[in-house]
């Protein structure tokens, strides 16, 4: 039984050991706790865990496949992407989101995305290098 006031991230962290989604404003601010839900960037702080009954849910996790990384993944190990990797998980979920909707995304389209997210470590220009060498890694897989 889940406590009716239990937020998402919480469950996420505590319940099921899914640590990837870190928790940082607990306000819907930060990104940090970002998640996919039904394949939408949703902030997991946010939504309480009884919401999310009967829904698709991704975390940073879902995203590698055992040992093989995940393009957005290797991209950002790539391009330098991260530095105290608090906020990593967040981005990498709002980018996978945009990239699976949009394999050839306009600098303005990743911005977009890159604004709803807050990193005090790497000055977003790694990161942007980052989801277009994986924008280019997913739109050569799919072709």
């Amino acid at each position: 039984m889940v406590d009716a006031r239990m937020t998402l991230a919480d469950f996420l962290r505590h319940e099921l050991g899914l640590t990837g989604t870190h928790v940082g404003c607990e306000h819907g601010v930060c990104g940090i706790c970002n998640i996919l839900v039904d394949g939408q960037t949703t902030r997991s702080c946010l939504m309480l865990a009884v919401q999310a009954e009967g829904h698709e849910i991704r975390t940073v996790e879902s995203l590698s496949d055992g040992d093989k990384l995940h393009p957005i993944q290797e991209a950002f190990m790539e391009e330098h992407g991260l530095q105290c990797g608090f906020c990593t998980a967040g981005f990498m979920m709002a980018i996978c989101d945009l990239l699976e909707n949009n394999t050839n995304p306009s600098e303005d389209e990743i911005k977009d995305v890159l604004g709803g997210q807050v990193c005090r470590c790497t000055g977003y220009n790694t990161i942007l290098r980052a989801v277009k060498n994986a924008a280019a890694k997913m739109g050569s897989a799919g072709a």
